[in-house]
């Protein structure tokens, strides 16, 4: 297994074109990868769910990504493997079935050997469960690898897997990869094929992807994955930066109308000065007016109404009413926020969605990009987001945080998280990069140029494979 120890440092289609090529075989890709998990995962906390036995006897497909070892954020159904929505209430659950995202994944020649980490119901930025624990992030161990899909993000910052599925309703793909030093793109709203059994307010916010290291790995997987009938421009596998001058507006005030801290600033003015370094056009714009506090309200009103219909349909299920004891203080608080208000009080938060789109989408159309700080605090220590703190104090904290992410879940537009910035204390800062509805192709373009010109490969995590392991 020693000459297997590199692959560690290898992205997704490289380690496939070992396989192609006849190099090695799947079955030694998935062994390395299982010792890369038994040697980290037991400090890391990102993998509750770990099937090898099942990995084992998977022949892959012949795809692009032929015998990669990959993970399904526990969200997600994935056929045959616990489906917990990181929540005790449904421990016990397995997914009976797969969905057309699973379907493609397997197409595509992944081959899942578990699920990642989340928060509670996706809700929270941070992978702190009372379910399977605390998540830490491989860059600093007593630093949050935030949420939800932090186990995701822990995995691939540490080197046990190439890539990992990743979801996005409030920022949820690219949060995880700013406090990580990873590359996070989210689709555009109805890109890719669906990944869920059922419908829901909260759920039309949620968009599918992944984590990576390399832009080529999330562009190749969205091709694999993409929805052949879903009304926007067909992406394909993006190979190439973009070769023409963008017109990027930026700003740095968030939705609550508060500047980041200094160092986020910092790392917002590198990415500007890079921008402008490659030829494109950058130019300060005022942010479109959102009413911070109304938006964060709808946002988890319409969460709220999730989490009392997964409630309520548990109950039935299993013939008595759920407790409050099965669900994390935080959780169970939106929950009965949204009773208090009643169903109708979706109404005024389906418009408020609307009229936010709107204004933002107007806001932005003169420019092909726009650039502002994926989020306003450096990483944040675990604790500082856990779900057992009051749920005002949870509301505030995530707002003063969160402040740029959420409105292009909202608005329907593709956006990406690019690892550009360290800070003095070695944390993984990322810059936040969004286009207009249908606009991946651009993004990714955009992508590989930062890429190119501001490489990030050769950082690795104090606590990943790369730097504890390899010779």
């Amino acid at each position: 297994m020693a000459r297997l120890g590199g692959l560690a440092r290898l992205d997704g289609v490289a380690q496939a074109e070992l396989v192609a090529r006849g190099e090695l075989s799947a079955a030694e890709l998935l062994e390395a990868c299982a010792e890369r998990i038994e040697a980290l995962n037991p400090l890391l906390n990102a993998i509750p769910v770990l099937d090898l036995e099942r990995a084992r006897a998977v022949r892959p497909a012949a795809g692009p990504f032929s015998g990669v070892p990959f993970l399904v954020k526990d969200v997600t159904p994935y056929p045959g493997l616990r489906w917990s929505i990181g929540s005790r209430l449904f421990a016990a659950n397995v997914a009976p079935q797969g969905t057309p995202y699973s379907a493609r994944l397997d197409e595509a020649g992944l081959v899942t050997v578990g699920k990642s980490a989340t928060s509670e119901f996706g809700l929270l930025g941070s992978t702190e469960t009372l379910l399977d624990g605390v998540t830490h992030n491989p860059w600093d161990l007593s630093v949050s690898a935030s949420g939800s899909s932090g186990g995701a993000a822990a995995a691939v910052a540490a080197g046990l897997v190439p890539l990992a599925h990743a979801n996005d309703g409030g920022g949820s793909v690219r949060i995880p990869a700013s406090v990580c030093g990873l590359f996070g793109l989210m689709p555009s709203r109805g890109r890719c094929v669906p990944a869920s059994l059922g419908t829901s307010d909260f759920g039309a916010l949620v968009n599918e992807h992944c984590v990576s290291r390399s832009v080529r790995d999330s562009a190749l997987l969205l091709s694999l994955t993409e929805a052949r009938d879903a009304g926007l421009p067909p992406v394909g596998y993006v190979r190439e930066p973009i070769a023409r001058r963008l017109r990027i507006g930026t700003w740095t005030l968030t939705t609550m109308g508060e500047e980041p801290e200094p160092a986020v600033r910092r790392a917002y003015d590198e990415a500007v000065a890079l921008c402008v370094s490659l030829g494109h056009d950058v130019e300060p714009v005022a942010p479109p007016a959102l009413d911070g506090p109304a938006l964060g309200d709808a946002f988890f009103l319409v969460a709220g109404a999730t989490v009392a219909g997964a409630v309520e349909m548990m109950g039935q299920l299993r013939g008595r009413p759920v407790g409050r004891h099965e669900l994390e203080p935080f959780t169970w608080a939106l929950a009965e926020e949204f009773q208090r208000r009643g169903p109708d009080a979706l109404g005024g938060a389906r418009a408020r969605f609307a009229a936010c789109a709107e204004r933002y989408l107007a806001a932005v159309a003169p420019y092909d990009v726009v650039l502002t700080p994926t989020l306003a605090t450096v990483p944040w220590r675990l604790g500082h987001l856990s779900p057992v703190l009051p749920r005002e104090e949870l509301l505030r904290r995530t707002a003063h945080a969160v402040g740029y992410t959420p409105i292009h879940n909202i608005a329907g537009c593709p956006a990406m998280s690019v690892p550009l910035h360290w800070t003095d204390e070695g944390l993984p800062i990322g810059s936040h990069f969004a286009a207009a509805p249908g606009a991946e192709a651009l993004l990714l373009g955009l992508a590989y140029q930062l890429e190119a010109a501001r490489p990030w490969h050769h950082r690795w995590a104090p606590y990943s494979y790369p730097r504890l392991f390899d010779a």
